[in-house]
């Protein structure tokens, strides 16, 4: 029977045709820890005998074929890889934990609870949780300030903001007068017969009594 292979769901497969490596990140944080590149002696050999077959051509030419073959082969699953990535874990576990809650694999350098034994996870550092909870208040207490301030006490709210100016088209942040060109932003459109203001600019008939503008 097989030996189980640890790190099955968070490993990535760096392999290439001269040999191999894998990379393991962690299930929290995202870092990742390479495996040393390890050439892969057989390949190697099968390389030279590719290379005597083209030449020589014959059996030795078929050889080289049945080595090709082998390369599209070890692409997938292999002893060779099966070793080799046990190797690869050997090599990386000291970098990981288990955690016995969640059951993902954790780096031991950043999300990992030594006191407790169990990733960050589940059970967060007292000292970091307790800042966070205390970050969360301050930005919820930061508004809640700000809703009770008065920002609208020098605001003229009556009359319609304008975001360009109706004389030379300019953009405007609000005010009364356009800062480009001085113009007032608020025209007015008085009516000579009722003196309504409830005009529009470029209007030609008042709203409210029909006389021309």
């Amino acid at each position: 029977m097989p030996t189980p292979v640890p790190f099955t769901d968070n490993v990535r497969d760096l392999s290439n045709y001269d040999g191999y490596q894998f990379e393991f990140h962690c299930e929290r944080c995202g870092n990742g820890f390479r495996s040393a590149y390890v050439r892969d002696k057989m390949e190697m050999g099968r390389g030279a005998l590719r290379a005597v077959g083209s030449f020589f051509g014959g059996k030795l030419q078929d050889l080289s074929h049945s080595a090709d073959q082998w390369r599209y082969d070890r692409a997938t699953n292999s002893p060779a890889k099966d070793k080799a990535l046990a190797a690869a874990v050997q090599e990386i576990a000291p970098s990981f934990r288990q955690c016995r809650g969640c059951g993902d694999w954790m780096c031991a350098a950043q999300c990992w609870n030594d006191e407790i034994g169990q990733c960050l996870r589940c059970s967060p550092s007292v000292a970091e949780e307790i800042s966070r909870a205390q970050a969360e208040a301050q930005r919820r207490q930061i508004w809640d300030k700000a809703g009770e301030a008065n920002w609208t006490g020098d605001l003229d709210l009556a009359t319609r903001a304008k975001l360009n100016c109706p004389s030379c088209g300019s953009k405007v942040d609000g005010g009364k007068f356009c800062s480009s060109c001085g113009s007032p932003l608020a025209v007015v459109a008085n009516c000579g017969g009722c003196g309504s203001t409830a005009n529009k600019p470029g209007a030609v008939f008042c709203s409210d009594c029909g006389s021309r503008l």
